[in-house]
């Protein structure tokens, strides 16, 4: 380490104390919060600045006038600012400006693009799909295409990642891009000129009837427009018949809290406590039901897992407590702290934690943590894997301090995560060497994708369920087993045994999403789903 590098880390820290400081008491009153039309906490800032705002900009003057060598103050801005969010909890985030418009795109229902799917195979960017209506397919490019160029340019080799597609395909409104396409049975390559436009973003990925009665819902997360395709899916459902409804909150990180709100109103009575907020500088604020849901006396169960997280645990936790319906799955992730973004001058922002979630019986979602200790916290659930609490309910630690009841009585508990009511091991019986090679080098996907490509015309218009039969009366396995031994990957009749059913149920159903979408997906990946099995048991026997 050199002499500067000796100096300025130090200095680096203080700095990232006095303005750690700064943040935990410049935030001195929150003007409101009004959670059932989903508005958000504002804030106003205190002219009341604490003594370590001066010396930090002391210091920096100091530096700026003193030191024997010119700075770079933007690049020490970078590099302390999230120095100092570390120290804090591990969900308190600075955003670098370049970053901030792709972050917040997830969740605010859209963005503008060229509307199409793709993965990256053979450093090559391949459609997967077209969003239906948008740029890419009012000019005629299809699922299966492959992007070799962009505005004139070579767009294929090892350089090609996720982020440079995005940030190539992404751009304002109305602009233009030009893409030249490779498509199977044509030789020469096909350009398009394609303008940008708004493409929504999806949150309630699938949805479609598991019986005559009971309807399946996918919510991925949680965004602006999460509510009004959740009240249309459970429509759409309701009107084919089903009354009691399956909602997968597993895999979703969360997002919005004022969307979990407004989705869990829908089930709930006139009055019925949702969340309430509070830290210790915020007064609490509780959400209430409207009695204006439309579903409140419908069977619900709620499918989680190790990564639902957040607003997916706000909507287990309610539901639960309240005895709406139940929880089936595995101990959600833990995460009940609030943030509040918060736009700086250059475009940036940070994400501060200024509150805690709880649900109505006064349970804390989050799980311990140390502040500044992000490493451990992250190795949290490898924890749990390693203890056996993925296989076993009873290797599930609870703690009788924390200990509390839903309005019925039954007991729930505290500390971390929302415990279900029904636990279903994780399903590891078909892993062994073949499975994890397979799965390790993409095979699955890859081969899915090339099969895909062979039928994709005559295929198309069909049902999943046609689709299907279709496919099985193929001699895909086979080929697929050919392909995988071209990468020496040849099962033994024992491993083929454990692991046959699982790969071709993965197989056929990246085979139908390649064709037909996540509507075709679902229904074949869910087929014989035990968590989704269980759903369906304890709704027929709560039904009768």
């Amino acid at each position: 380490m050199n002499n500067k590098h000796k100096i300025l880390v130090p200095l680096y820290l203080a700095i990232a104390a006095c303005v750690g400081i700064c943040i935990g008491r410049v935030m001195v009153s929150k003007q409101s919060h009004t959670s059932e039309n989903g508005s958000t906490p504002t804030y106003t800032f205190s002219n009341n600045l604490p003594a370590g705002y001066e010396k930090l900009n002391s210091v920096l003057d100091i530096i700026n006038s003193m030191y024997v060598e010119d700075i770079d103050k933007a690049k020490m801005n970078e590099a302390v600012i999230p120095t100092i969010l570390q120290q804090l909890d591990p969900h308190s985030v600075y955003i670098p400006a370049e970053d901030v418009e792709d972050v917040n795109s997830e969740l605010e229902g859209s963005f503008s693009g060229i509307g199409v799917q793709f993965n990256i195979q053979n450093d090559t960017v391949m459609i997967i799909d077209v969003i239906a209506g948008g740029p890419s397919e009012k000019v005629g490019l299809l699922p299966g295409d492959r992007i070799i160029e962009v505005a004139d340019t070579n767009f294929t080799g090892s350089e090609i990642s996720n982020n440079k597609v995005i940030k190539s395909l992404r751009g304002p409104k109305g602009t233009t891009i030009a893409v030249g396409i490779k498509r199977l049975g044509y030789d020469q390559t096909l350009h398009y000129t394609i303008t940008r436009g708004d493409i929504p973003v999806n949150s309630v990925d699938v949805w479609y009837p598991l019986t005559d009665k009971v309807g399946y819902i996918k919510v991925s997360r949680f965004g602006a427009n999460t509510h009004s395709e959740f009240l249309t899916a459970l429509t759409d459902l309701n009107r084919k018949g089903c009354s009691a409804y399956v909602i997968d909150l597993r895999n979703n990180s969360g997002g919005y809290l004022s969307s979990a709100i407004n989705m869990i109103n829908e089930f709930m009575t006139k009055g019925s406590l949702i969340v309430y907020t509070e830290g210790e500088r915020y007064q609490r604020e509780s959400a209430n039901a409207d009695g204006r849901g439309h579903f409140q006396n419908a069977p619900v169960c709620i499918l989680i897992n190790e990564w639902s997280a957040s607003a997916s645990e706000i909507f287990a936790g309610a539901m639960q407590d309240q005895d709406r319906g139940w929880v089936i799955g595995r101990r959600s992730f833990g995460k009940g702290l609030v943030q509040q973004q918060i736009d700086l001058a250059d475009g940036s922002a940070i994400r501060l934690t200024v509150a805690r979630y709880h649900t109505p019986s006064g349970r804390c979602i989050q799980k311990h943590y140390e502040q500044g200790k992000a490493d451990e916290y992250e190795q949290d659930l490898n924890e749990r894997f390693n203890h056996g609490e993925f296989f076993n309910a009873d290797s599930i630690t609870q703690i009788d301090s924390l200990k509390y009841t839903t309005r019925i009585g039954r007991t729930v508990y505290g500390g971390g995560g929302i415990t279900p009511d029904y636990f279903i091991a994780h399903d590891t019986s078909y892993y062994n060497d073949f499975y994890r090679a397979l799965a390790n080098r993409s095979i699955l996907y890859n081969f899915a994708f090339s099969y895909a490509d062979k039928y994709r015309k005559q295929w198309s218009q069909l049902t999943y369920v046609q689709l299907i039969d279709k496919l099985r009366a193929t001699n895909y396995w086979n080929e697929f087993l050919q392909a995988a031994a071209k990468e020496n990957i040849v099962p033994t009749a024992e491993e083929l045994a454990v692991s046959e059913h699982e790969v071709r149920k993965t197989l056929e159903a990246y085979i139908c999403r390649d064709i037909l979408g996540d509507t075709a997906f679902y229904p074949v990946i869910n087929e014989g789903d035990p968590t989704i099995e269980k759903a369906l048991e304890v709704i027929f026997q709560k039904i009768r």
